[in-house]
């Protein structure tokens, strides 16, 4: 077996979250007088939301953090059971379990909400850890915290207690899964029913590109 760790970004991966997340998105840039279409708002989906704020909206740091604000105002008691399971994931996780893998979910998304998401939506069997960015608001305003790919991908690998990293690998939709898991000296596979394209996953280096959760055992054996 190539791969004996598997972890799995989680929104665009694992579940489809896109209501819950544009709605909250949505919620956030009407505060400053903003109305935006949610369909518009997928972008907000996989990057951490205050670079997503800066660099979509021109928001300045102390302006982005405030949209958080708002953002997670929503998202905690609404926002975060507005997900589905994405179809074939269970049975692709389980398959990974009955083959004795480890698996986690590696994401940017605050590692609260992260829990809550996997727990409704019916995941917790399947996983080995949940792991996921640092949530204190104060933290925000400063570098130095849990919020890029590679810091929560590393945090995780220290959990899991890896000492292999040629025996792990990372699952995800977008591209900052795989710059992520080539800043950590992993392997990647970018999946193409979440958010990102073939095109972008490519482009950022993927090691392996799977159309269907069914393709991810393939992918490890």
């Amino acid at each position: 077996m190539r791969y004996t760790t598997v972890l799995f970004d989680l929104d665009g991966t694992l579940v489809n979250s896109t209501e819950g997340i544009t709605k909250s998105v949505a919620y956030a840039l009407s505060r400053f007088g903003i109305q935006a279409d949610e369909r518009g708002l997928t972008c907000f989906i996989g990057p951490p939301l205050i670079d997503s704020f800066m660099r979509f909206y021109g928001f300045s740091k102390e302006q982005a953090g405030e949209a958080v604000d708002f953002y997670r105002a929503r998202y905690r008691t609404k926002g975060v059971y507005e997900n589905t399971v994405y179809p074939g994931i269970g049975e692709a996780l389980a398959a990974l379990k009955r083959e004795g893998v480890c698996t986690a979910v590696a994401t940017s998304k605050p590692e609260v909400f992260a829990n809550v998401v996997v727990d409704d939506m019916g995941l917790r069997p399947f996983l080995d850890g949940v792991f996921g960015a640092e949530l204190d608001d104060k933290q925000l305003r400063r570098s130095g915290f849990r919020s890029e790919k590679a810091d929560v991908i590393e945090y995780a690998l220290d959990r899991l207690c890896v000492c292999d990293r040629s025996k792990v690998l990372m699952v995800g939709d977008r591209k900052h899964d795989i710059i992520g898991a080539k800043a950590c000296g992993i392997a990647s596979c970018g999946v193409l029913w979440g958010f990102g394209d073939r095109e972008e996953l490519t482009a950022a280096g993927a090691d392996y590109i799977a159309a269907a959760p069914a393709d991810i055992e393939v992918t490890i054996g």
